[in-house]
């Protein structure tokens, strides 16, 4: 875009009141304060989208119920769709904050699915997460919702869901598919992070006393740098533990899994040192949670989300998005392909791996042309 037509979108962006309660990507400071405790309690998804319902879908002569959360347009039915795929371990509630600012911007549909295996997502096989099973999946959720005649649809997809997203528009699952972003997932970086993923996910805390104790842990933990957002997302991410509560090792689990900061209680000066003995004692009276997907079960399917992802991203032949947290993550593939201009890059740098989370006023405005250009295509 001109510099002109960069600045006009921005004052357009900057033009419309943030919704109700809305924070999201202003990156407000963590600590509020001398004796301020920080708000970990739940939101819920309603502040953020529309309606939630389960859309079935016929798989092998059975049926699947594949979850979805939908926010229409002002004009009911009439703009693009943005379907978006979460990452691996996360849910349709990590695009709530993006989905809010999005809506508030521009006239369109947002769809965000939870994907087989996670979130409330019921499939009869919900160990296959290979990337051709998840892929049709999203295109079978398209034609449950759609019919025969989809509306021009925009895939954005983060991390995994990225991948799924190329995955899905090289196979043509979605035959109106008008473009593609995607978040923080290239080819090379993946495969070589593939090595350490296992130390990663064993080093997270395997149980929460409180929903609200998972939430504290994804802020502490730098996983989710948007407290806003991690208040709605992680509800998707964790759930009640079916064991029982005595179970050997749990209060440790809990323990080590929580980032401890000394701030003084606003009344009584107590620490949350002190304090956290008199938790860990409650421990066992409470419900614990745990993570509602154990990704560590799903690494047979890792390679095939990513080896090869770069040259498919390429092929496609719909307008390509690359939204990067930091600029070192180009292989040698999308390099040669950015300068041959296949695709727009943007990087958006102090941002964690959950771009669209930290800072979706930013993905907002950086996905803004390519929905302007859908709404114009509309129109013509």
């Amino acid at each position: 875009l001109h510099t002109m037509e960069k600045q006009l979108h921005l004052n357009l962006l900057a033009s419309k009141p943030p919704m109700a309660g809305l924070q999201s990507g202003s990156n407000v400071k963590l600590r509020m304060g001398p004796g301020r405790k920080r708000d970990f309690t739940p939101l819920p998804w309603s502040q953020y989208f529309e309606t939630m319902e389960d859309v079935e879908v016929e798989n092998d002569n059975s049926k699947d119920i594949s979850f979805v959360y939908c926010c229409e347009d002002s004009c009911g039915s009439h703009g693009p769709v943005l379907m978006l795929l979460h990452g691996g371990g996360h849910s349709a509630l990590s695009w709530a904050v993006f989905t809010s600012v999005i809506c508030s911007r521009i006239d369109c549909r947002v769809v965000a699915m939870d994907l087989r295996g996670h979130g409330d997502t019921k499939v009869k096989n919900p160990e296959d997460l290979s990337a051709e099973t998840m892929a049709k999946d999203v295109g079978k959720v398209v034609e449950a919702l759609y019919g025969e005649n989809p509306p021009p649809i925009m895939i954005i997809g983060h991390s995994m869901g990225g991948a799924i997203a190329v995955h899905t528009a090289a196979a043509n699952h979605v035959p109106s598919l008008l473009g593609l972003c995607v978040i923080d997932v290239v080819e090379g970086t993946a495969m070589d992070a593939l090595n350490s993923m296992q130390n990663f996910l064993r080093s997270r805390p395997k149980t929460f006393k409180s929903v609200e104790n998972a939430i504290e842990w994804s802020v502490k933990s730098g996983q989710i740098r948007n407290v806003e957002s991690a208040r709605v997302s992680m509800v998707g991410q964790v759930k009640k533990c079916e064991e029982p509560l005595s179970s050997p090792g749990v209060s440790r689990s809990i323990s080590e899994g929580i980032i401890e900061e000394e701030e003084e209680d606003e009344e009584g000066g107590e620490s949350n040192h002190k304090r956290k003995k008199e938790d860990d004692q409650e421990i066992k009276k409470e419900c614990l949670y745990t993570w509602r997907i154990e990704l560590s079960k799903t690494e047979k399917y890792w390679e095939g989300w990513f080896k090869g992802l770069s040259s498919l991203f390429l092929t496609c032949s719909v307008p390509k998005l690359l939204l990067l947290a930091g600029v070192d993550r180009l292989d040698k593939d999308l390099t040669i392909g950015q300068m041959q201009g296949k695709f727009q890059m943007q990087v958006l740098p102090q941002c964690g791996h959950a771009v669209h989370e930290d800072a979706p006023e930013k993905v907002c405005l950086v996905c803004w042309p390519y929905l302007v250009t859908m709404c114009h295509r509309l129109c013509c």
